[in-house]
């Protein structure tokens, strides 16, 4: 059975805590790592595919919802992550 993304998440956080600490041997350290990145590869596919579903909703609306790209300003700075997307609500 897969874990939700919530319990992928949280076990993600748990692993990122146990590497900060920096008290495990190398290989320990090292197994952590490749799981947190897989958990981590999890996560952003769950919220891609969330995101894409959420735009094809939008997208059957009728005409009152559009998506647009928030600020530059708002994302994380050199971030690979695409543009976040928000709801704008035409002005009739």
């Amino acid at each position: 059975m897969e874990k939700t993304f919530e319990a992928s998440l949280a076990e993600l956080e748990k692993i990122v805590d146990q590497l900060e600490n920096g008290d495990l041997p190398l290989e320990e350290s090292l197994k952590l790592f490749e799981n947190g990145v897989k958990l981590s590869r999890v996560c952003r596919e769950r919220l891609s595919e969330a995101e894409r579903r959420i735009e094809v909703l939008m997208k059957d609306g009728n005409g009152n919802l559009s998506l647009s790209d928030l600020p530059p300003d708002s994302r994380t700075p050199n971030s690979d992550v695409p543009p976040i997307k928000r709801i704008v609500f035409d002005q009739e």
